[in-house]
């Protein structure tokens, strides 16, 4: 049986290649990920792990705007190391005027996320799962560990 190991990368087009080119290289040095390759018309980064790539839309592809609701790419997501990550992500955001759809907070169940858009209004989000319910699991573990030895 054939099966998935992960995902390679993502590519994304874009309407402003220099602009996009110069957003996403503030983003990903600030989270931590290097450009892997550079062409004439496309770049890439990778943290090792995870790859993103970018690259000019072609005429007709400029001609409209993209807009969340379309066929298509609804957001990507990227998993954080924790919570103070996502609100370091959100005051970096900040400071570099990137539009915040949806700030950070707990948008359901243990799932702490900030949401905002690239140049061409593609919808990006920054986010970390799981966090208080494995604080939660490691204080029981603890507890219990700790009457085990009494």
């Amino acid at each position: 049986m054939i099966r998935v190991v992960g995902i390679d990368h993502l590519v994304i087009r874009v309407s402003d290649y220099e602009k996009s080119k110069a957003f996403y290289g503030r983003l990903f040095d600030f989270l931590g990920f290097g450009i892997s390759d550079e062409y004439e018309d496309a770049i890439g980064w990778t943290n090792g792990d995870t790859r993103f790539w970018i690259g000019p839309a072609d005429e007709e592809g400029r001609k409209r705007k993209y807009r969340i609701g379309d066929v298509g790419f609804h957001h990507y997501a990227f998993q954080l190391r924790s919570r103070k990550d996502v609100d370091a992500l959100e005051a970096f955001l900040r400071e570099t005027d990137t539009v915040i759809v949806d700030p950070a907070d707990e948008y359901y169940d243990d799932y702490y996320a900030v949401f905002f858009l690239d140049p061409d209004g593609l919808k990006l989000e920054g986010m970390k799962y799981g966090e208080r319910h494995a604080q939660a699991a490691r204080k029981r573990a603890a507890k219990s560990r700790k009457r085990r030895t009494k």
